[in-house]
């Protein structure tokens, strides 16, 4: 579930080997929810006085789409965590990899920092490969696939431009 309670963690570090479901609710609208859900595996003791800190990684895979050709990919994507969890009233300086639970939480929940750190990781833009060449703006077909008989169209309005590097 990857909600731990604090009691436990006064006594003993906890070994971390959970999955975070797609369909749990700390997932949002548009989120890139990964595929099958995210493997998290680690560590989570205590580091002081109402602070928290795990020490693992995380392995899922995400759909995405070749920001050239637009054809559907699969892609694997793992990374190593380093959070610390602090209450609400702990002075501690804003870092990226801070968080702060409520005060008085009876519970250290990893799920929204797992969620932040997942959604910061995953790649804005994708490429099928290094070499795709996309789509013609022309007629739409796939360039990796086949060759089209297609030509630009000239606007008249740049026939100036055009010359100057003849």
């Amino acid at each position: 579930m990857l909600v731990f309670e604090r009691s436990a963690l006064a006594k003993h570090a906890l070994q971390v080997d959970e999955r975070l479901d797609v369909t749990d609710p700390i997932w949002e609208s548009g989120d890139a929810i990964p595929v099958g859900g995210l493997a998290v595996s680690g560590r989570l003791s205590m580091a002081g006085e109402g602070r928290y800190y795990f020490s693992g990684r995380y392995e899922g895979r995400v759909r995405a789409e070749c920001r050239r050709c637009l054809r559907d990919l699969t892609l694997a994507m793992a990374d190593e965590l380093h959070l610390l969890f602090v209450e609400a009233e702990d002075e501690v300086a804003p870092e990226d990899d801070v968080y702060i639970m409520p005060p008085r939480a009876l519970q250290v929940d990893l799920r929204p920092a797992l969620r932040e750190q997942w959604l910061l990781a995953v790649p804005a833009f994708v490429l099928c490969s290094e070499d795709c060449r996309g789509l013609c703006q022309y007629c739409g077909v796939d360039l990796n696939v086949t060759v089209c008989d297609c030509r630009p169209s000239l606007d008249s309005r740049w026939d100036a431009l055009r010359s100057l590097g003849h």
